[in-house]
């Protein structure tokens, strides 16, 4: 049985979240090492909050790597095995290919503050918005989008299960395309708490910022295949990595293609690294041979490692 490893973006995250791992020295081992590459206590962040310093984007960003990876270690301390293959989504595709061993922490954590500050300065603050639509056809997505920008963007930017799709861009524009869609069968229309159009055309700034500092970071192929959520495909060579990465920054998060390709890969069992229960449960959504299971503490993880021993 084939089986993938899922990891979780922004969004995830909440105070005291690793406290469920309880005392598993590898999530302490990473979290320490976080904190002397970032030159911060992220473990006070992660204990302790306040939420508001934790949500700040250039904090969530490199504190969800820290997470995630911290369950990925402690999922392997515990007896399990790396994964067939791997996806992340948005933010959390950095933290599948920490895990693959295409970057180290060390490289990962700057390089990911460095694109929330990016993505932050790309547009004033007030200026953009995200909202989700549901029970909306994709295309009905589009088209409310299309409708709605009169010159200014307003975009499909997360395409994340059949029936959700997360919109992005302008603020008043996004107010509009929210209506539009409501008219083209949308149930419900949600603003997200976020300070920025993320994986929008509005990005372009951070994205040209990001391919800078790119340049300058050491990747290695991959230990296992890494979905990119720029196109739901595997890259082979650092090159092609680096440059999905600059291209997933102001383009559409395409999670239902990476689901479905790890599908079609032969895994039928995904494992969500990390904190919460956000990408687990839209597996089955979205390919229903494919099993998800959110690692969200100590006993998950363990209950996980039994059910995939014996199997190849």
């Amino acid at each position: 049985m084939k089986c993938a490893f899922l990891f979780p973006g922004q969004g995830s995250q909440s105070v005291g979240m690793l406290a469920a791992y309880g005392d598993i020295p590898s999530v302490h081992r990473v979290v320490a090492e976080a904190s002397e590459i970032l030159g911060q206590d992220i473990g006070r962040l992660i204990s302790d909050g306040p939420a508001s310093e934790l949500n700040s984007t250039v904090n969530t960003q490199p504190v969800m790597v820290t997470v995630g990876y911290a369950a990925y270690r402690a999922w392997l301390e515990l007896g399990g095995a790396p994964p067939a293959i791997a996806a992340g989504h948005s933010l959390g595709e950095y933290t599948a290919l920490v895990a693959a061993g295409a970057l180290t922490l060390a490289d990962c954590l700057p390089l990911v503050r460095l694109r929330a500050q990016a993505m932050q300065d790309a547009v004033p603050q007030g200026e953009g918005a995200m909202a989700a639509l549901l029970g909306i056809e994709d295309e009905n997505a589009r088209a409310a989008c299309k409708e709605a920008s009169q010159g200014q963007v307003v975009e499909a930017v997360n395409f994340n299960s059949p029936g959700q799709v997360v919109i992005a861009g302008h603020s008043t524009a996004v107010a509009r395309a929210i209506e539009l869609a409501k008219a083209r069968g949308a149930k419900r229309a949600v603003l997200l708490p976020v300070s920025a159009p993320f994986h929008s055309s509005l990005m372009a700034p951070a994205a040209e910022k990001l391919r800078t500092a790119l340049e300058k970071v050491q990747f290695k192929s991959t230990d296992f295949p890494v979905i990119h959520n720029y196109d739901g495909k595997v890259r082979g060579n650092p090159a092609e990595i680096k440059a999905a990465l600059v291209s997933q920054a102001d383009h559409p998060v395409l999670w239902s293609q990476c689901i479905m390709a790890i599908s079609n890969y032969g895994a039928v069992r995904a494992f969500e690294c990390g904190p919460g229960k956000v990408l687990a449960p839209l597996c089955r959504r979205i390919s229903p041979g494919l099993e998800g299971i959110a690692l969200t503490d100590k006993n998950a993880i363990e209950q996980g490692v039994i059910s995939t021993r014996g199997e190849p």
